[in-house]
């Protein structure tokens, strides 16, 4: 099919409808009406087949990841999303294939009220390239750096979940199926922490989402901070599913594995009762795994005991 006939069959009128796209999909360029008294959040995100997902997922799962990754970095800005842009490059124009990747791309955009405004397709290897934007009030986006000595780290969810479904995609021999159906759908449909950002926007002092492990990116916001992180290992939040695949190496998995998308964030010590207020509305866990120090530096320690985290963290390059 033409682009013009792929574009009109998945893409245009199957957005969530929003007052405030003037012009959308079908012109050179979208209208977009925005208000005052706000500021325009924006983020950018690639996933390539081979590099972020391996050949063969279902498409459904290809069009959840590509929307949940750009979701996830507004989260982590403690932002609302409003508007998203699609670049599709496709070997073929598959229409079965098209109506999964887009049936799992709208499932998300609906659930956030994003509304598809535009975007590209190309023939080219398999990958999607999505920029979506948003809005927070003047001064509420959560930097990474804001961190200061004395604040906890938290982070929600279960990391290392991901990387676990990612690898038993290929190999699940002694795993029960109730196991690898929990982390499949850890890696194949990430949950954006939209909800629990916008909550914290007054309370952390610095954030990011976990795309490339926690350690490392933990790394990336002391870094940023001009700090550094004293961290217990036993208090991460290990699910059951990942310790009965894992097992010993559950600890790497949540440390190294990427790919979780959850967030990681600091809030000071004054906070702690009221984050853990807001908290308990939330349908995920959220644990505080260490405090910020001065001292640049990541240290972990386990039962007592220094821990060494293995240098397998992700990497683009």
């Amino acid at each position: 099919m033409d682009e013009r006939t792929l574009i009109s069959t998945y893409f245009a009128g199957r957005s969530t409808g929003r007052s405030d796209v003037v012009l959308g999909i079908g012109d050179d360029a979208a209208v977009l009406r925005f208000e005052p008294d706000w500021d325009l959040v924006v983020a950018t995100d690639t996933i390539a087949e081979g590099t972020h997902f391996p050949a063969g997922i279902p498409a459904r799962a290809v069009g959840h990841r590509a929307l949940a990754v750009n979701l996830s970095d507004l989260a982590a800005m403690a932002a609302e999303p409003l508007w998203c842009s699609l670049a599709l490059s496709l070997p073929a124009a598959d229409p079965m294939w098209l109506e999964e990747f887009a049936a799992g791309f709208f499932a998300l955009a609906d659930r956030f009220g994003t509304a598809l405004i535009g975007g590209d397709t190309v023939r080219g290897p398999l990958s999607a390239t999505v920029t979506v934007q948003g809005r927070v009030r003047p001064g509420a986006a959560v930097p990474r750096t804001g961190a200061r000595a004395g604040d906890g780290i938290w982070v929600t969810g279960n990391p290392g979940d991901a990387v676990a479904g990612r690898y038993l995609l290929d190999a699940a021999a002694g795993v029960p199926e109730s196991v690898r159906a929990t982390l499949l759908q850890r890696f194949l449909y990430p949950e954006p922490r939209v909800r629990e950002g916008r909550a914290l926007a007054a309370l952390a002092t610095a954030m990011l989402d976990v795309s490339d492990g926690l350690h490392d990116d933990i790394g990336k916001l002391m870094t940023a901070s001009g700090s550094g992180a004293e961290l217990d290992a036993g208090l991460l939040p290990l699910s059951a599913e990942l310790r009965a695949a894992v097992a010993e190496r559950a600890i790497e998995c949540a440390l190294t594995g990427g790919d979780d998308y959850e967030l990681c964030f600091t809030a000071p010590a004054q906070a702690t009762a009221r984050l853990q207020e807001v908290a308990a509305a939330w349908t995920v866990p959220v644990t505080r795994i260490g405090t910020v120090v001065r001292e640049p530096g990541i240290r972990w320690q386990h039962a007592g005991r220094v821990l060494t985290v293995p240098g397998s963290t992700f990497r683009h390059f």
